[in-house]
């Protein structure tokens, strides 16, 4: 009985092609809008998480807390330094290795060839911590430390733009000054956060020769735990340390802020799903309209098949039947709008990632299998809530009366 009403409602809807598409157009973008939201969101998501990874659970930032309130004509800003570094990786036991990172502009020259691209000064221990590697070359040691040498390690992609075939031992101005490049980075890939494949690096010590301490008053720290396990007490030792040296009282709060990589995924994982919550109610009324759409033209195929009910019922057809036939038809109309959503909503991410490439680098959309399980239940469901008073005022009717309609 239901194969045999499934290809009755299969029938009736191809017999009206536009208008089951105009019909169901409503339902199409609710779903595609929502799907293409979705496939987005959780592209940004496992790429997140892939970076988060390749970074290492052990992995902890402190940064200063400029969103504290305080009077700036009364409170100095809050300052976050290099010897704040040694303090902590001196006094917290759970600390295996830490690096500042002080970040600045830079404009590479080398020949003809000119790049601008980001500066990052770190210690040796940058390796380590981020647990980013050098490819092929070194990285900084001590003896460059010391000595404030002018050597600099380059991203992946920073070879190619400068025309360097092998560029190890070349040498090459960032923002004027000469350094020699001594190793190139392991090829990571985009990020969200930024291109890691274009970085320069240089030695912290020597930053602070060219820069100036007085620049690297506020600067983040990458701080490496031993275990996994540790934290917790990390964290505390961190806060005890810092408190103590930047002479904060119990009533004050901390100005400055520790996260961890468990911590921000969870703060951007749920970022990312209110912005689709909101997403999925703004959708929504274009659901709830296509929803009516449905009703509207149930209720109309109702009408223009009256004789057809009155001779169903004459012949032996029961109200249930003729109820389930027209339930089916709504559902299998408001599926095939979901099902055709599904398939636009992922083109549509691809349309959209590929097209915002010249602005920001996008990772491949991923649709996961929950989000269309739910786009073509919801579907389903909108066909049975719209379809439901169509198909009780066609199963009610009178045989007699609809025979005699016209």
């Amino acid at each position: 009985m239901f194969t045999e009403n499934l290809k009755i409602a299969l029938r009736a809807i191809t017999a009206n092609k536009m208008r089951s598409v105009l019909t169901t157009l409503g339902v199409m973008v609710g779903v595609a809008s929502v799907i293409a939201v979705v496939s987005l969101v959780q592209g940004l998501q496992y790429k997140i998480s892939a970076d988060l990874e390749n970074v290492g659970a052990t992995f902890i930032r402190v940064v200063p807390d400029f969103g504290v309130q305080r009077n700036p004509f009364l409170q100095k800003m809050p300052t976050l330094t290099y010897d704040d570094a040694v303090a902590v990786r001196r006094g917290a036991t759970a600390i295996r290795e830490f690096t500042p990172l002080f970040l600045n502009t830079a404009e590479l020259k080398a020949g003809d060839a000119r790049h601008d691209t980001t500066l990052i000064a770190v210690n040796g221990a940058y390796q380590e911590v981020a647990n980013h590697w050098v490819d092929h070359g070194r990285f900084f040691t001590p003896v460059d430390e010391e000595a404030k040498k002018r050597v600099a390690v380059i991203g992946a992609d920073i070879p190619k733009k400068l025309g360097l075939s092998d560029p190890i031992g070349k040498l090459v101005q960032i923002n004027g000054n000469g350094f020699t490049i001594v190793g190139v980075m392991e090829k990571r890939g985009s990020s969200i956060t930024g291109d890691p494949d274009d970085i320069v690096f240089i030695p912290f010590a020597t930053a602070a020769a060219i820069y100036g301490r007085d620049q690297m008053k506020y600067l983040p720290l990458a701080l490496q735990v031993r275990r996994r396990e540790d934290i917790d007490l990390a964290k505390d030792q961190v806060r005890e340390i810092l408190r103590a040296r930047h002479r904060l009282k119990k009533n004050q709060p901390d100005d400055f802020q520790i996260t961890t990589q468990e911590e921000l995924m969870k703060t951007i994982s749920g970022v990312l799903l209110n912005v689709s919550l909101i997403m999925a109610a703004v959708v929504g009324i274009a659901l709830l309209v296509g929803g009516i759409g449905i009703m509207n033209i149930m209720l109309v195929s109702v009408t223009e098949r009256t004789r057809e009910i009155g001779i169903r019922k004459s012949i032996g057809a029961r109200r249930r039947d003729v109820l389930l036939q027209f339930l089916i038809e709504a559902i299998a109309l408001s599926g095939l709008g979901g099902a055709v959503g599904v398939l636009g909503g992922y083109i549509l991410a691809n349309i959209a990632r590929f097209g915002m490439k010249r602005f920001v680098d996008l990772p491949p959309v991923h649709t996961p299998f929950w989000a269309i399980f739910l786009a073509v239940s919801f579907c389903a469901f909108l066909g049975i809530l719209f379809g439901m008073y169509p198909a009780a005022k066609a199963s009610k009717l009178d045989p007699i009366e609809a025979l005699r309609y016209e």
